[in-house]
């Protein structure tokens, strides 16, 4: 079956959106102890309160994300779980940013906002593989 024009535009921003995620957590990782003292003391304090286990969720939820996209682009069903386990992701490290570290009051209110952001996206991700399954367009 024909998927509608928009959805390979909509893959693309998705693959785009979700290839900046990993660049991001690239950068993150890449962080100087230099480049760590110039940031502002919130935001140091939240690196150092952020466990391990949230920063794996973050790739899971960046590559996963990316991955996932490339299943769209490729109208490959896999994506659906592939969105899922990024979904997870994105669940999990909100939960170490926001219940364990208290991203809220050390990051300020822009971080909620992305962070919502974000979340909104990987469940528009879920559900556009769902549609795609139901309607044919992945396979």
């Amino acid at each position: 079956m024909n998927t509608p024009a928009w959805f390979k535009f909509v893959a693309v921003l998705a693959l785009l959106w979700n290839l900046l995620g990993c660049i991001a957590f690239f950068s993150d990782l890449n962080l100087s102890p230099e480049d760590l003292a110039k940031l502002p003391e919130a935001q140091q304090a939240l690196y150092a309160a952020r466990p391990g286990w949230a920063v794996a969720a973050t790739a899971m939820a960046v590559f996963g994300g990316a991955l996932g996209s490339m299943g769209l682009l490729l109208r490959k069903k896999w994506a659906l779980p592939v969105f899922v386990l990024s979904l997870l992701g994105i669940i999990v490290q909100d939960m170490g940013l926001f219940v364990l570290a208290d991203g809220l009051s050390l990051a300020g209110p822009v971080v909620v906002v992305l962070q919502s952001v974000v979340l909104a996206v990987g469940i528009g991700l879920v559900l556009l593989s769902r549609k795609g399954i139901a309607r044919g367009w992945l396979l």
